[in-house]
């Protein structure tokens, strides 16, 4: 079962505060290493089962990239909360994207191919209007990229290479590392958690982000 956490809150965009807020360990991050990265980084670590997952994808990510310190890098891991052989091939779906630098249209279409094609806030309740396919193993995943005009004759040289099985045994070592419990889940620096429970605006978690990320040691 995909855990995931519901938003307390609908986050919204705000000024940005140039961390003029207090943000306090404990209740708004929590240490989870000893060390940082070499580099600032911002790491989001969702599934694409799960639906807040794919509200933080089409409403807000955008905004949190494009507001990050120029110094902070961006990079996505698709965690193994299902421990089966389609779970392993939805995570090695995102590796492949990463690979092929397919970028956001690959990311959203498999949101849609396993979640419907309709608004992540599931408002549209006629069943019939957007089916969705069945994505049992990975010939029905290379269906979604075939529809979405990439070559599936490179499909699996790609998903079966070491860079991409390298990648996902690297996922599953930081889950059980950083301790991801549920996703959407934000970790920074290699080193701090973000506690998104505590969280407000969209504006307050860029700020914590940036601050966590350039600002805190």
């Amino acid at each position: 079962m995909i855990k995931h956490i519901a938003l307390a809150l609908t986050l919204a965009l705000a000024p940005l505060s140039s961390f003029a807020a207090q943000f306090e360990e404990g209740k708004h991050f929590t240490q989870i290493a000893e060390t940082a990265s070499a580099q600032p980084k911002l790491t989001e670590f969702f599934s694409f089962y799960c639906h807040n997952c794919y509200n933080m994808e089409k409403q807000y990510l955008g905004d949190i990239k494009a507001n990050l310190d120029k110094k902070v890098t961006f990079d996505s891991k698709h965690v193994d909360f299902m421990n089966s052989d389609i779970g392993t091939e939805v995570m090695r779906s995102l590796a492949v994207i990463q690979e092929l630098n397919a970028g956001d249209k690959m990311t959203h279409a498999m949101f849609a191919a396993i979640q419907g094609d309709e608004d992540a806030h599931g408002h549209n309740h006629d069943h019939g209007a957007h089916e969705k396919p069945e994505l049992n193993n990975r010939d029905d995943i290379k269906k979604v990229f075939a529809a979405n005009g990439f070559d599936i004759n490179e499909y699996d040289a790609v998903a079966d290479s070491k860079a991409v099985n390298d990648k996902i045994d690297l996922w599953r070592v930081q889950q059980r590392q950083f301790q991801i419990q549920s996703v959407p889940a934000f970790v920074v620096n290699d080193k701090y958690a973000v506690n998104m429970s505590s969280i407000r605006t969209l504006g307050e978690l860029i700020d914590l982000i940036n601050y966590l990320a350039v600002e805190r040691k």
